[in-house]
């Protein structure tokens, strides 16, 4: 499939006159930043980066992501956004925020939004205000007229895209691509125009993926950096049936049914799957993941994380524990977002597939 590449799709928006914003992960409200007049291009690291920079302001053990994401930005390699937004998936990030208002001199304004940790009517209301608030501030920013009119036509559009891209993460076995060219579509949702992604989405060729006996496994954890992990594991025999990763299927964002955009924006955010930034309990978690393994036959969990996501970590001796009891296998891999695979994280996994095997 012809994708464009975010490169692309920023001399597009420069050509179009459409600011950019640069969104860190992992949820955010991509209607009120398109209601304000931006167009949002996700930051998942990205791989390869030198971290010198961010190693001025940040431990050794914060979060690959962070790291690398802050280096980018110090470079001026992000200089193509008129603002960035980082929401609080975590204490990480919220160091990140603080540390780039506070100790670096950027080139663009950087934004937070602070999304609760659970589903309680209060949490709704702080969560309604916090996107006004950023409402607000991103409207002054670009001149844009925030409305409800503009906000409610932004929120169509965006769930017309997160029911095509709801329809290939659950999907999969309808799909006949190979996992990388699967997983790179459905991350194309990360930076591409909505209609374009549509497009996109509908003329993915349906049918049976290629298999060839592979052992069937699902993906959780952050981001999958750097994307020959799905080569190696297709080369070690396995094939990924289902994701609970933060960037595809954890952003299953339901529609709307209420006629307030505001409360709609909430109601979206809050109802998504289970996720460890978000503060769902372990044990709902661990079933709902029993349960799409179930659906889509997989025989184990491959978690991969960049090292040191805290959120994930604490889920994971409990999680292993209910899946186990499930008669499910866990592998937890943490790795770099360097440019590579590392050898140990390829051998761990080829001795994974083959124990499932």
């Amino acid at each position: 499939m012809d994708i464009p590449t975010r490169a692309q799709i920023v001399r597009w928006a420069d050509d179009a006159g459409i600011p950019v914003a640069a969104v860190l992960p992992i949820h955010y409200p991509r209607e009120l930043l398109r209601a304000c007049g931006f167009h949002p291009m996700e930051v998942w690291g990205p791989v390869g980066v030198d971290t010198t920079a961010s190693s001025a302001h940040f431990q050794a053990y914060t979060c690959a992501i962070v790291h690398n994401a802050t280096s980018f930005l110090m470079s001026g390699r992000l200089d193509v956004a008129s603002v960035v937004l980082i929401p609080h998936a975590c204490d990480s990030l919220q160091g990140m925020a603080s540390v780039l208002q506070d100790f670096v001199e950027t080139l663009q304004p950087v934004h937070t939004l602070y999304l609760p940790r659970g589903g309680r009517p209060s949490d709704a209301q702080f969560l309604e205000a916090e996107l006004r608030r950023l409402g607000g501030a991103l409207a002054a920013h670009s001149g844009a007229s925030l409305t409800d009119d503009a906000l409610g036509a932004a929120l169509e559009t965006e769930e017309e895209a997160d029911q095509e891209h709801a329809a290939l993460a659950l999907g999969r076995d309808r799909i006949a691509l190979d996992d990388r060219s699967f997983f790179t579509l459905l991350r194309s949702r990360e930076y591409l125009p909505c209609n374009r992604f549509v497009e996109l989405a509908r003329s993915a060729p349906r049918g049976e993926p290629p298999a060839d006996g592979a052992v069937r496994i699902m993906l959780s954890g952050i981001v999958p950096e750097p994307m020959e992990l799905f080569d190696h594991l297709a080369h070690a025999g396995a094939r990924v049936v289902a994701d609970d990763l933060a960037c595809c299927s954890r952003r299953i964002y339901p529609t709307g049914t209420t006629g307030d955009p505001w409360r709609r924006m909430v109601r979206r955010l809050l109802g998504s799957p289970p996720d460890p930034t978000r503060g769902t309990a372990i044990a709902e978690r661990a079933r709902a993941l029993v349960r799409r393994m179930r659906e889509h036959q997989a025989r184990g969990l491959l978690v991969y994380d960049p090292k040191f996501c805290e959120p994930e970590l604490f889920d994971l001796p409990i999680l292993r524990q209910r899946l186990e009891a499930e008669g499910l296998s866990l592998l937890h891999v943490e790795v770099d977002l360097a440019g590579t695979l590392s050898q140990q994280a390829m051998t761990r996994m080829e001795a994974f597939v083959e124990m499932l095997r």
